[in-house]
Order: C-alpha cells, then sequence, then structure tokens
C-alpha cells in the first residue's frame, strides 16, 4: 500500500462533517460486535454536544489531509493516578480509542497518530499511556507491538452492563 498523503494532525476543535463520517464508519465498524447502527444526526450530535462540549474529559485527536479529510482519530482522556503522586506518574493517558478509516489503514495513519499522542501526553507530563484491545485483534495486537507497547499481563478488563448495574445498585 502508498503512504498516506501528508497528514495534519491536532486536537479537534469542532465538529466538522469529516469527522462526523469517521465516527460514523466506526459505529458501522461496531455494530457487527452487537452495537446498535446509529443515524448520522445522532452521531453528529454526540459528537457536537458531548465528545467535544466544553468540560468534555475526552480530547479527539484527528489526523486530516491537506483538504481536511479525516481519516482517523485517538480519542484520549487525562487521569489522575490514586497510587502514585509521584510527578513522573501521578498523570497518565487513557487512549479509549484508535480508529484509522479502512481506506488508510496501512498507510502510517496509526502510527503517526500515536506518536503525537504520546508527545502531547509527555508533554502534560504524563509517565505512561494504556488502552485496551480486543484479545482477537491480532492485527492491532501486532500494531501496538510495533509502537514497542507491552502486554499488561496482570490486568483484566471487567464490565457491568446496564441490567447488571440496575440489579447492583438495587431498589
Amino acid at each position: 500500500m502508498g503512504s498516506v498523503p501528508m497528514l495534519h494532525i491536532a486536537l479537534a476543535d469542532s465538529p466538522h462533517a469529516s469527522l462526523t463520517d469517521l465516527l460514523c464508519e466506526l459505529n458501522a465498524y461496531y455494530a457487527d460486535a452487537g452495537v446498535a447502527t446509529a443515524p448520522r444526526e445522532a452521531v453528529h450530535a454526540h459528537l457536537r454536544d458531548h465528545l467535544l462540549a466544553p468540560g468534555s474529559p475526552v480530547r479527539l485527536v484527528v489526523a486530516s489531509d491537506a483538504a481536511g479529510k479525516a481519516h482517523g482519530f485517538a480519542a484520549i482522556v487525562f487521569l489522575h493516578s490514586l497510587v502514585d503522586p509521584s510527578p513522573g506518574h501521578r498523570l497518565q493517558c487513557m487512549v479509549k480509542e484508535l480508529f484509522v478509516s479502512a481506506s488508510a489503514r496501512g498507510r502510517g495513519t496509526g502510527r503517526a497518530l500515536m506518536a503525537w499522542v504520546a508527545r502531547h501526553a509527555a508533554s502534560e507530563g504524563c509517565g505512561r499511556m494504556d488502552w485496551n484491545v480486543k484479545a482477537g485483534n491480532h492485527a492491532g495486537i501486532a500494531f501496538y507491538e510495533s509502537l514497542g507497547a507491552v502486554l499488561v499481563a496482570d490486568r483484566l478488563s471487567y464490565r457491568l452492563t446496564r441490567e447488571a448495574m440496575d440489579q447492583l445498585a438495587g431498589p
């Protein structure tokens, strides 16, 4: 595959149509895993009213070409450690999502996004970056390992569904 055109990587500051399109592609990608497909208007409203809203803890890092078309993004959140208050460890960057459009995969967009996030996180004082990946996502695992990431062997991911939350919360 050829290389991606020169990319501009920056924090998103507006819910432009191209970013909405990319989030719609992400939504469709996860539809295969049982997530309901959302209408474009709902995706755009969520982007505008929640993800990019003032006070949102989520930051979207977007890779766009010269025409402004978004090719990929990383969703990041900065978290303060409860365990280690030392300057080099008290802040960490959680990568909630890394997504590259199917048309741009394998051309360096994901690596460019993760490098930008690493620089940004380090400049903010983060001592580490963390993220989850599905155990069956072999291409993703190989990609992350090519970045120098290591598997955190002593961590497992747990989830409560809404039904389980309601049951736990009780009446």
